[in-house]
């Protein structure tokens, strides 16, 4: 329900800021107003501003929420990028914020004018004086949309930032935030998770304590004292951070004993993922070390994983994703 308040709040609006946190399904929210827009007649451009790694799923986005929109990314040389900002053919146009600046003079030529320009990652012209955000501002528009989860990251004034691309002068650096929150209030929607957790499906957390392997606690005991005696011997020399470089080995033991590759917790992980197999389910596995997930692969290489971390190279990642969908 709160998506669809995202939706009737964006509709009507020449300018507004969807804020809603991280997770909330901001992009559904605009590619389904952009949708309802295009197929009303109400707007018939539209030009989408996003960070470049981001490119690649707001086009995948586009091809779940508005499958009959035509939408292509701006990209190629500049004899392409020229046809593309150019063809009428096209009603949603993809750019990333670098891709801006190069294309400069064409995409603020007062014969290219967009119905809707949104911008993702809004904060990324927080600094008015940025030549990003001169351009963005500068784009010929009748719309603005703005799409942010963190509005204010710093101070109050980054919000006058983004209020320069909605309405230029109608915040101002240095209002009070009381009457600042008061001004923008009709132009923001911003919903966290505690709002909505009743719209949202039941979230389970199931804790498990497992005792270690007998490799695991004779190195985890080992490495534990010396450590510490390690620790007494700084003395004076002694920080945090020969604390936590301590804490940091003794939980990488916790996972994987380094000399034999003796683990508790991947036996718990191969009998979890093999009731996760057989009741047709997914399941995604997070660790905080590249190396962990090698140490993982051969025991659960019959489960057919993919792998989603920052030594695949770029290229690769959206069709991991795409094969896991």
């Amino acid at each position: 329900p709160y998506q669809l308040d995202g939706i009737a709040f964006l509709f009507p609006r020449y300018a507004g800021v969807l804020a809603d946190e991280m997770g909330l399904g901001k992009t559904m929210q605009a590619i389904s107003t952009i949708r309802l827009l295009l197929c009303s007649g109400e707007v018939r451009s539209v030009l989408l501003v996003c960070p470049k790694p981001l490119v690649t799923n707001w086009l995948r986005e586009f091809r779940v929420w508005a499958p009959e929109i035509p939408v292509a990314a701006v990209e190629g040389n500049a004899v392409k990028r020229q046809f593309q900002w150019k063809s009428p053919e096209i009603p949603v146009k993809i750019a990333n914020y670098e891709l801006l600046m190069r294309d400069r003079a064409t995409v603020l030529d007062d014969a290219l004018h967009f119905d809707l320009v949104v911008l993702d990652e809004a904060q990324r012209i927080k600094n008015r004086s940025s030549t990003t955000s001169e351009i963005v501002r500068a784009i010929p528009r009748t719309r603005s949309w703005a799409l942010t989860g963190t509005p204010v990251e710093n101070s109050p004034d980054d919000l006058v930032g983004i209020f320069d691309f909605l309405s230029a002068g109608y915040l101002k650096s240095g209002m009070p935030v009381s009457e600042m929150a008061k001004a923008s209030r009709d132009y923001i929607l911003r919903r966290t998770k505690e709002m909505v957790m009743d719209d949202m499906p039941p979230k389970l957390f199931r804790e498990a304590e497992l005792d270690l392997t007998q490799e695991q606690w004779a190195t985890y005991e080992s490495a534990e004292s010396e450590g510490v005696i390690h620790l007494e011997e700084l003395n004076q020399d002694l920080t945090i951070q020969h604390v936590f470089e301590l804490v940091l080995r003794l939980k990488q033991i916790c996972n994987f004993d380094p000399a034999t590759g003796s683990s508790a917790k991947l036996e718990r992980l191969v009998a979890d993922m093999e009731e996760v197999a057989a009741s047709g389910k997914k399941a995604i596995v997070f660790s905080q070390w590249v190396d962990s997930i090698q140490k993982m692969k051969p025991a659960l290489e019959r489960f057919g994983p993919l792998e989603y971390h920052g030594r695949v190279p770029h290229r690769q990642r959206d069709a991991v994703i795409d094969r896991f969908k």
